[in-house]
């Protein structure tokens, strides 16, 4: 498996996109509504990575992108994960963990203090691999917040 950066519009970054946002309908009956822009994505401010098979074929992603304290009670300093998915036949292989490590390698590499990442209750795979990997309930931010469904987690990176 190769890991490398892409950018957020790339086609195989689009493929992927569209596959997690199939598995949002099949899980909580709609797709993500969060509102992404591939400058989002753009280093220093975040990063956008994809993991590749040995055939050339994308299989995962995961990014993150630089927020602040605003209106939806992010934080200065804050490091959202985006995007994290596998595709079925990749999963079981750690591919999801390798790219969280490298998404905080970068986001503390770029001076972010906090790794902050929403998910919901029909994903609890997701909620195991961050709670394995050190992430803590936090109060709720972003698009979900007040949703019921929705659940917050973050992991200091100083």
């Amino acid at each position: 498996m190769e890991i490398r950066p892409t950018a957020f519009d790339h086609p195989d970054a689009v493929k992927l996109n569209d596959e997690v946002q199939l598995e949002y309908v099949a899980r909580y009956g709609g797709g993500d509504a969060t509102v992404l822009d591939p400058a989002m994505f753009v280093p220093p401010r975040g990063l956008y990575l994809i993991a590749y098979d040995g055939l050339g074929r994308p299989v995962a992603t995961g990014a993150w992108r630089a927020q602040d304290e605003n209106d939806e009670a992010y934080s200065d300093g804050d490091a959202e994960i985006k995007r994290m998915y596998v595709a079925p036949a990749a999963r079981g292989l750690g591919l999801a963990r390798r790219i969280l490590a490298l998404l905080e390698e970068d986001a503390r590499a770029a001076g972010r203090s906090r790794m902050v990442l929403e998910t919901g209750t029909e994903q609890p795979e997701a909620i195991a691999l961050y709670t394995s990997s050190g992430y803590e309930p936090c109060a709720k931010f972003g698009h979900y917040r007040h949703g019921d469904l929705s659940r917050c987690f973050a992991k200091p990176l100083t």
